[in-house]
């Protein structure tokens, strides 16, 4: 991916992109000294050892040793690919890419901009209006009831469109806006076998919608008044800026608390979320305007393993509930669900009990498969043979779908108990619905498959010389005449030291974070930002580097004359390779009383020549 743009580009953008500003802007940074530390956001924590250099432009954790520049946080924090975070990050230096500049992406990329640009000032229109106007008293009563705080509506920037059918047509004249612009934007509708436009949003409490970086991209507007033929809610329709699919309500302000919890209440509508929220419960999402997606789990899924289905009492609640099952267990989700006391909904029941009891529903909400049981044996009569089939085959068709024998079988066992029939009868049955096909569990040797092995910590010397040479720019050019980087032995120290050496024989060296995305995989550029969190200055670098540099020479000797003395003993060897073998580790033995080839700086000549 990297490849698809400039370096020059790249470098353009991580220079608009302050580390410590963007950084900021997703958790607190505390000073200290020349650099800022925090709370770690990749790994649970109790003391800060998240750790970020604003000279060098990089970050590093001390805990769980992950880091790198502006584009590798990005990229980590919001679990998305590395032209995501380049594309994000460009949006917010608004520097074009290059690699999308032909005429017809720059002009959407303008286009969406526009409509952000009119999407915000409209709801600041429509939130002026509800905070101020006196046609918005019906909303402020409207939010007053429901138990909406000053706070929420400020936060969520809630607003009120006024009930007339040419309000936003006025308001975006007034402003010069492009009608057909406004028109594709959905915030006006063009009147049918006439000239002119309409207002699509009047006489609601407006819902801004907005995208995970803030940004507002739609609305969803409640009707106030009591009219049966007017639909309840009135969303905005697929623009440029606007998938419903793909936006995911709350999202933008609940990340943060997504991450700390490691699991996602789901709940249906924009008041349950903004109850939740408010009340302290803020790992809360809603789908917008649809049911769940498979891009709202996808995009779920960067954020958490788990989430709790927290759907209105009512039946239609419970059916939405069971209608998400397909799409969660596609996501690697695992799924609970709580079950609220009818009539409530995760509103109406804070407001009852407040937050901690609907904490602690959510910790009691049970998994999916025991909620289902409890949901079909309601709904039939299991004290009937038709009634226990029906349960059966459900259960069976439900859990075949996770491809999980383990899950299966467990679940046979507590449907048989919960039917009062015999284990092996329900475990037949289940293994009969598997027959018909779908997802199956992980073969053996799937299952067998080993993780891939962590690569060791290296040894103190060899890390040694990347705090020296990567912390200071004045040693590249001696150790690139000096130092082979065949004497590392470990191989991700060796790849560092290579490529810096490498950009020092191009004069290709800009920057530590331009650096950092050089190299090839985290477990590089975790060791690269450990080496540059180094914040002592350290004494006679240039004595220090030969010394290391020398020390690895002659440890690479060693190495090497003991595989030589290893093949002069094996009994196969021939007298003649012997004789050869031997010459060689006398060689190098030789080598290794040498001091290192010429040396031009006079602090050097002294340290290698000991």
């Amino acid at each position: 991916m990297p490849g698809l743009i400039p370096p020059a580009t790249l470098e353009q953008i991580r220079a608009a992109c302050d580390i410590v500003e963007v950084i900021g802007g997703y958790v607190p940074l505390k000073r200290a000294g020349a650099n800022f530390t925090a709370l770690c956001p990749f790994h649970r924590e109790k003391s800060p050892s998240f750790n970020v250099n604003p000279h060098k432009q990089i970050f590093h954790c001390f805990g769980c040793h992950k880091g790198g520049d502006v584009f590798t946080f990005v990229k980590d924090y919001e679990n998305i690919g590395f032209l995501d975070a380049v594309r994000r990050l460009a949006e917010r230096a608004k520097i074009p890419l290059n690699f999308e500049n032909s005429p017809g992406q720059q002009q959407a990329r303008e286009i969406k901009d526009v409509l952000r640009q009119i999407h915000d000032q409209i709801a600041q229109r429509w939130h002026a209006a509800l905070l101020n106007d006196a046609a918005g008293q019906i909303a402020r009563d409207y939010l007053a009831k429901r138990g909406v705080s000053a706070e929420a509506i400020k936060l969520f920037r809630l607003g009120y469109a006024p009930d007339k059918w040419d309000d936003t047509v006025n308001w975006a004249k007034s402003k010069n806006h492009d009608l057909a612009l406004v028109e594709q934007g959905g915030l006006i509708l063009k009147r049918e076998g006439a000239d002119g436009h309409y207002d699509r949003f009047r006489g609601r409490l407006i819902f801004p919608i907005c995208d995970e970086q803030g940004r507002i991209v739609g609305f969803s507007g409640r009707i106030l008044t009591g009219d049966e033929k007017t639909a309840k809610y009135v969303n905005s329709p697929e623009t440029p800026i606007f998938t419903k699919g793909k936006v995911i309500f709350g999202l933008d302000k609940s990340r943060r608390a997504l991450l700390d919890k490691q699991f996602a209440i789901i709940c249906e509508g924009q008041l349950d979320l903004i109850a939740c929220f408010m009340a302290g419960v803020q790992n809360v999402v809603a789908p917008q305007g649809t049911a769940l997606t498979a891009d709202h789990t996808r995009i779920l899924k960067r954020y958490v393993n788990e989430v709790v289905l927290c759907f209105d009492s009512d039946n239609a609640g419970q059916k939405a509930a069971v209608r998400s099952l397909d799409i969660l267990l596609a996501s690697g989700l695992a799924i609970r669900v709580a079950t609220l006391p009818s009539p409530h909904d995760p509103d109406s029941y804070i407001k009852a009990n407040g937050a901690a009891a609907f904490e602690q529903l959510i910790q009691n909400a049970e998994g999916f498969f025991d909620y289902y049981l409890n949901r079909l044996c309601a709904q039939n009569d299991v004290a009937t043979d038709k009634g226990r089939a029906a349960v059966l085959k459900a259960m069976a068709e439900a859990v075949h779908k996770t491809g999980d024998a383990v899950l299966a079988d467990k679940h046979a066992q507590k449907t048989a108990l919960r039917l009062g029939v015999a284990v092996e009868a329900t475990r037949a049955e289940f293994r009969k619905i598997s027959r018909g096909g779908g997802p199956t569990a992980p073969s053996a040797d799937e299952e067998a498959m080993p993780e891939t092995e962590e690569i060791a910590r290296p040894p103190q010397t060899e890390l040694w010389l990347l705090k020296l040479l990567l912390n200071n720019d004045s040693l590249a050019a001696w150790a690139e005449r000096h130092l082979d980087p065949a004497w590392i032995a470990h191989p991700l120290v060796r790849e560092i030291v290579s490529t810096r050496l490498a950009t020092e024989r191009e004069q290709s060296w800009h920057s530590v974070a331009e650096f950092a995305a050089r190299l090839e995989g985290d477990a590089a550029r975790s060791l690269l930002t450990e080496a540059l969190a180094e914040s002592r200055a350290l004494p006679q670098v240039e004595q220090q580097l030969a010394d290391v540099t020398l020390r690895l020479r002659n440890q690479f000797i060693d190495r090497q004359v003991a595989e030589l003395t290893r093949r002069v003993s094996d009994p196969a060897c021939s007298d003649a390779e012997q004789e050869h073998l031997i010459r060689e580790r006398h060689a190098l033995q030789q080598t290794k009383r040498q001091q290192l080839s010429t040396i031009t700086s006079p602090a050097l000549q002294t340290s290698a020549g000991r």
